[in-house]
């Protein structure tokens, strides 16, 4: 299966709200989809979309704290594990079920650590604070083949900057959704995702 290097994350979504809206971004072309764990039965959610939408999208868990949370992910059908920082024992516990891991680095530090576990690619969280310029600085010694996402303030209006200093992809927020967002509203936010980052990649 083959992706938009889009992460669609949607904190505070309900078990009800799950399947439309999931099926919403995946009709839109975005098809990696995270549920933090702070939202409501994250993990009801999660199991409800990997249901009705596993064939089409792989569906993960974001702010992943511990291995419990690595293991709970996985036996609800999670498909990948974002963290907010770079926990060795989170990343190597989901190394080991299998699961793609992609932790929150902020420094150097954090990036090899998170590289020597086992990490699938590197978030870089919060992007907005580390800036393009950081990004660039740290890329310049990181495997060149790494997947890296830009989190937290990215959005279509600046993922040119992002690009060109290297990242694979994005992480979007309450760009994409907050409680209260309708359906419909993820269909055009979506699609200006979309089509920015199809823009970005065939530059």
């Amino acid at each position: 299966m083959s992706h938009r290097h889009i992460i669609a994350i949607l904190r505070g979504i309900t078990p009800d709200e799950a399947v439309p809206v999931c099926t919403a971004l995946v009709d839109a072309g975005i098809t990696l989809i995270e549920v933090p764990l702070n939202s409501p039965n994250a993990t009801d959610s999660i199991a409800r979309a990997v249901k009705a939408l596993g064939e089409r999208a792989e569906i993960g868990a974001g702010t992943v704290l511990s291995e419990e949370d690595v293991r709970a992910v996985a036996q609800a059908g999670g498909s990948f594990i974002v963290s907010p920082d770079t926990n060795e024992a989170v990343i190597a516990e989901t190394v080991r079920l299998g699961l793609k891991s992609y932790p929150g680095v902020f420094s150097p530090s954090d990036a090899f650590k998170a590289i020597r576990t086992g990490a699938s690619g590197l978030k870089f969280f919060p992007a907005e604070v580390l800036g393009a310029k950081g990004i660039k600085a740290m890329k310049a010694v990181l495997p060149q083949t790494l997947p890296l996402y830009a989190v937290g303030g990215a959005n279509p209006d600046n993922f040119d900057e992002f690009f060109a200093v290297g990242c694979t992809g994005f992480g979007l927020g309450s760009y994409l959704y907050k409680p209260g967002t309708s359906v419909e509203q993820v269909s055009e936010r979506a699609a200006s995702a979309v089509a920015a980052y199809d823009k970005g990649t065939s530059a």
